[in-house]
């Protein structure tokens, strides 16, 4: 084992989403293969040392300390998962113990008693007392003294999904504790406790047990006759104790490693987390100014996980529909004018598409957009933005198996529409859900029932299509209003917490937007030159986004190949490793 190869190449590696996790189970595979520490020619054989294991726990049954115990098969070829060193065997989990037995079924006390370890109490990282119930002091006198923990016992979960092969070691129980049915103890004779759970907690047994155990109540179970026969590879006595010392050594390189690497992922999020209060709350124009400057300016530096990525994105799009991501320019036009040619256009739309004017919805108080936006700009509601606020058919859908395409929510994700995946209806049935509905490029589409309420998207395309009603169709004037921006504003944190305080039903059902409160969002208005700068310099930074989330997925998965490749170099003893480029061919 080259340990010095991994340590060098850490700063590059620890960097892998898995790391630490693998570099520990690389060290106990290591140790269990004996391949951590070198082999002393003078340490007593593996053979010589279960004789001794034998006659001392001969001479424990015929003291009556230990039950004489039944004799176990040889172990099979193909119970061997590893090769071992020549001077270590195989052997039974029994063969090297004096006692293993599950706990028992315990009568709880209400309140004073004696302590009751659960598979609950046996955590990684030891004992934990706390989570302990208590048995009556009456019924603590029915178990044998056999069944009291002492000092070196290994507790052993043995039920339940996710809990099933935790291990711990205890030292220096208090008197009379005891564990319940859920718990195997684990008493070793003459070997060292603590290298028989390296065992055991490595992949060779812990990463398989799920597999391997079974139950006959919905639930995997090691029984006791799994545990008794588990196989572990025995080593000389003095070579077990300078692998336990070295696996120590390196936990707790690995402890250091990952603190580190912790207090520089807790650095990042404060610095992210400061610079996205700074960029949202900016309380006035200079010091926002600066806080954006120094976050777009550091993007790469403050992103280095997918979900900050996620909370890059909702950053950029409050910027943009708070008018702070671009400049203002006052000769770009009037709001309160653009009003009035969205207004007088939406009159000629109405007419001659032979639409209806809608009865205007009374604008809700409660949902009064509280966001500053700059001076030349307007707050309008939805309702006088569009000229058609609608949603799709009412009518149950009979689907067909071929005819005309026929959409719902599923079809549209944040600024993305999908109409690949669609149901068909029939001719007549399109035609009669798409009257007075006719969807049109340049269209906006927003969700309004199911998980994704709130989302939205342009209509990009002239796919032509009949939908449901999970589904709201938003016809704008283009001329003065661009689709994009608007979108833009519904997927924006304001744009989908205007969705989700209108949502009715939530808890209850899927959660409905009612229509008529659609047309109560009220939307910030920049002059139309504007929107349609703040639209391009938002495809910008989402383009930037996009680079960032391959440069990431890039980063992690050649770190992921790089650490496969020390660690396959580390354990062939080799001291160099070749270029990254050249090596990602065979490394398994």
């Amino acid at each position: 084992m080259n340990a010095e190869l991994v340590l060098k190449h850490f700063d590059r590696i620890g960097g892998a989403p898995d790391a630490i996790p693998r570099l520990r189970r690389f060290i106990l595979d290591l140790a269990v293969r004996g391949k951590l520490v070198e082999s002393d020619p003078a340490d007593e054989l593996a053979s010589d040392l279960l004789n001794r294991i034998r006659a001392e726990k001969t001479r424990l049954i015929r003291q009556g300390d230990i039950p004489k115990q039944k004799s176990l098969p040889p172990i099979e070829d193909s119970e061997i998962p590893i090769i071992l060193p020549d001077n270590w065997c195989w052997v039974r989990l029994n063969d090297i113990t004096s006692y293993i037995q599950r706990g028992k079924s315990p009568t709880y006390a209400s309140d004073d008693g004696f302590p009751v370890i659960s598979q609950k109490c046996v955590q990684w990282n030891g004992l934990a007392l706390e989570f302990a119930k208590r048995i009556t002091r009456d019924s603590i006198k029915t178990y044998d003294d056999i069944r009291f923990l002492r000092d070196g016992d290994l507790l052993w979960n043995s039920t339940g999904t996710g809990t099933i092969g935790r291990i711990v070691r205890i030292a220096s129980p208090p008197s009379k504790l005891i564990c319940d049915s859920h718990v195997t103890v684990v008493r070793c004779l003459v070997v060292d406790a603590e290298y028989v759970r390296s065992w055991l907690r490595s992949d060779n047994v812990y990463g398989s047990i799920e597999n391997r155990a079974a139950g006959s109540t919905n639930q995997v179970e090691l029984t006791s006759q799994m545990a008794i026969n588990q196989v572990v590879p025995l080593p000389p006595i003095t070579e077990q104790h300078r692998i336990v010392a070295k696996v120590d050594e390196l936990m707790a390189l690995c402890d250091r490693l990952q603190e580190a690497e912790e207090e520089r992922e807790n650095r990042r999020d404060r610095l992210a987390a400061v610079s996205h209060h700074h960029v949202n709350n900016g309380v006035n124009a200079d010091t926002f100014r600066v806080g954006a400057n120094f976050y777009v300016g550091n993007l790469q530096s403050l992103t280095t996980r997918p979900d900050q990525i996620k909370q890059l994105r909702q950053t950029i799009l409050n910027l943009a529909v708070r008018g702070k991501l671009v400049q203002q320019n006052c000769g770009e036009g009037s709001t309160v004018e653009l009003l009035k040619c969205i207004s007088a256009e939406n009159a000629n739309l109405q007419k001659a598409k032979g639409i209806r004017a809608q009865k205007s919805a009374p604008p809700a108080e409660s949902f009064e957009s509280k966001t500053v936006i700059p001076t030349t700009w307007v707050h309008a509601y939805l309702q006088d933005l569009a000229y058609l606020v609608t949603d799709g058919t009412h009518l149950t859908p009979r689907y067909t198996d071929q005819g005309r395409p026929f959409l719902s929510a599923q079809n549209v994700k944040p600024f993305r529409f999908m109409p690949e995946k669609h149901r068909f209806v029939s001719d007549l049935d399109f035609e009669n859900y798409r009257s007075n509905r006719k969807p049109e490029r340049g269209d906006v589409l927003l969700t309004r029932v199911g998980a994704g309420i709130g989302e939205a998207a342009v209509l990009d395309s002239d796919f032509e299509f009949a939908f449901y009603v999970s589904l709201c169709l938003i016809k704008i004037p283009t001329r003065f209003l661009s689709p994009k921006f608007l979108v833009l504003w519904l997927n924006s944190p304001e744009g989908r917490d205007s969705s989700t305080v209108r949502t009715y039903g939530k808890g209850a059902s899927q959660g409905n937007l009612n229509l008529g409160l659609i047309r109560t969002f009220k939307v910030p208005l920049p002059p139309l030159a504007e929107q349609l700068r703040i639209v391009a310099r938002v495809d910008e930074l989402m383009a930037l986004c996009d680079k960032l989330e391959v440069q990431l997925t890039t980063a992690q998965t050649e770190t992921s190949r790089l650490l496969e490749a020390v660690l396959h170099h580390a354990i062939n003893g080799v001291d160099k490793i070749p270029q990254l480029g050249a090596h990602r061919e065979g490394v398994k």
